[in-house]
């Protein structure tokens, strides 16, 4: 699947602005974990290309979930009902990106990634919103870390999701945000942040 397919399927299912938004903040994460947490000698195009597909199609089925009132099967429907096929890996990552409901536990570092990160771009987007000019430019590491520990401030960001950033990538907090705040900076004018 190329990503310009994931782009039109996702745009089948998704409306919501802020939701294809969301989307490709999650893709650009996904890609910059995926040359960070890979070696360079290692590191090819399909495999990125993967990794920014599982970020881009993560919320695919979340309106359909939402209006047929089944939120409880989010990561899955599109997958039970026979409407989408993908990979099996990315079908994997998005099905675990919400395993608590899904049963899919994370197995990958690319499932791993799209947990915490899906959960990151919210708090970082959160972040830059209550900022005078509204711009992921001056949104810093130290500002998300300072309100990652507010947690009445996007309280549905999960942080016990983020935190598995250093349980399961061993990637510090503080770097796995540098990762996915200079990441979501690359497009800020795609997120209109």
């Amino acid at each position: 699947m190329s990503r310009d397919e994931a782009y039109q399927l996702l745009t089948k299912y998704l409306k919501n602005k802020n939701l294809i938004k969301h989307s490709l903040a999650a893709e650009t994460a996904m890609r910059a974990l995926y040359r960070h947490l890979t070696p360079k000698d290692e590191q090819n195009p399909t495999d990125e290309e993967k990794w920014g597909i599982s970020g881009l199609l993560h919320d695919i089925d979340y309106e359909v979930a939402q209006e047929s009132n089944q939120l409880d099967k989010h990561g899955k429907l599109l997958f039970e009902n026979g409407e989408v096929n993908l990979p099996k890996d990315i079908e994997h990552a998005i099905r675990s990106h919400n395993y608590t409901m899904t049963g899919t536990n994370p197995e990958s570092k690319m499932d791993w990634s799209i947990t915490a990160c899906d959960q990151l771009t919210g708090l970082i987007t959160a972040c830059a919103l209550v900022r005078p000019d509204k711009k992921l430019a001056s949104v810093t590491v130290e500002s998300v870390q300072k309100k990652f520990g507010q947690k009445a401030f996007a309280a549905g960001a999960n942080r016990e999701s983020i935190m598995l950033c250093e349980n399961e990538l061993h990637i510090p907090l503080e770097k796995f945000i540098e990762i996915t705040l200079t990441a979501m900076q690359s497009i800020s004018s795609e997120l209109g942040l």
